[in-house]
């Protein structure tokens, strides 16, 4: 866990740097509350990061003077004791029986007895005191009442570009991730903010590589992804932001496309080109050469078959027909003739009979 000593020290911190700010030429005492702030942010006790090491990353970032700071707190573990932590137990026992001090006519402040100038200006900081960060009215905001901190350095948060996550308060100032275009990003807003969800390739790209030359454009964000980079194809890298977020593959020198005996290839951005020699036309999906004049040849031959074919079977099916039918007609007509002649053959008969009982 974290010691006594650590929290008396981080304390004096504290103290050493409100005076450096204070009496530093210009003069920005507010920056204290930034680091106050921050320091509670970006250095929880939870995850081991209570500690100098911590601390002078945030005065650093905000632009303070980190040796001053560290010669105004001395040598914290000298057995001696601290001019500075013995003004600062001093100022807070104050005078008078009830240990501190009270100022009539005096002014309530949600709850809080309002110690300070009874002007309009004064009062109005003390009303505007009552707001949580990024709450306040605009008036809370104006020149009169308070200095926007994020006019220094961006009050030590990130910004890109047009981007910036620092939001100016009352108090101070906030470093979070801003909406953009209706995409929030995600981040602590002091090193880094990220764009994810739909739509998160307008916004500065979505984080990811881009680049244009003449009329061709790749990119390495997509909106169907929610989030990182993929370089498209014809290039490889881990597709961030930046120049060498993807590099243009060499299909060429690296042997990869366009490798047969009668291939030429010329690498382009992107992508290659793939030439044939003697007439040759060039297979993509095959990676191979074919001969135009005999593909061609093939195919009226093919063609051609397929017609023959089809003719074939069309005249086989007529014969066939043809020959149904004249057989049926020969059968129809030898009926009937022997119909004919069927009836002659007995009468012939009846009359020879007939004979034959006359003679007897």
């Amino acid at each position: 866990g974290t010691s006594g000593k650590q929290v008396v020290t981080e304390n004096l911190r504290q103290l050493c740097v409100f005076k450096v700010t204070n009496e530093t030429s210009p003069r920005q005492p507010w920056k204290w509350w930034d680091f106050v702030t921050d320091f509670q942010i970006r250095c929880p006790m939870e995850e081991k990061k209570y500690g100098p090491a911590c601390a002078e990353e945030v005065i650093k970032s905000l632009s303070i003077d980190v040796e001053a700071v560290r010669k105004c707190m001395g040598n914290p573990d000298a057995d001696e004791e601290n001019p500075i932590l013995r003004n600062e137990q001093d100022a807070q026992v104050g005078q008078g029986t009830r240990g501190d001090v009270t100022l009539l006519p005096t002014l309530i402040v949600n709850q809080r007895q309002y110690r300070g100038k009874l002007d309009k200006t004064a009062v109005l900081k003390a009303i505007c005191s009552g707001y949580q960060e990024s709450t306040e009215p605009p008036v809370c905001l104006s020149d009169s009442v308070e200095t926007n901190e994020c006019m220094d350095n961006n009050g030590g948060c990130l910004k890109s570009g047009t981007l910036t996550a620092c939001q100016d308060t009352f108090r101070g100032r906030i470093c979070q991730c801003p909406l953009v275009s209706g995409v929030q990003l995600e981040g602590d807003g002091y090193t880094h903010c990220e764009v994810y969800g739909s739509g998160r390739c307008k916004v500065l790209n979505g984080g990811c590589w881009e680049d244009t030359k003449g009329d061709i454009r790749y990119s390495a964000c997509q909106d169907n992804q929610h989030s990182g980079c993929q370089c498209p194809e014809g290039f490889r890298g881990n597709g961030t932001a930046g120049a060498d977020g993807c590099v243009d593959i060499n299909e060429c020198k690296e042997k990869t496309k366009c490798q047969c005996s009668e291939c030429k290839c010329t690498n382009t951005w992107g992508s290659y080109n793939c030439e044939c020699s003697g007439g040759l036309l060039y297979m993509q999906e095959h990676d191979t050469c074919i001969n135009r004049i005999s593909s061609q040849s093939k195919l009226g031959l093919t063609v051609s078959l397929i017609v023959l074919a089809g003719i074939s079977v069309l005249g086989l099916g007529g014969y066939v027909v043809y020959k149904y039918r004249l057989r049926s007609y020969m059968d129809s007509e030898i009926r009937a003739i022997m119909a004919q002649y069927m009836p002659l053959d007995s009468q012939n008969d009846s009359v020879q009979t007939h004979s034959q009982d006359n003679d007897v």
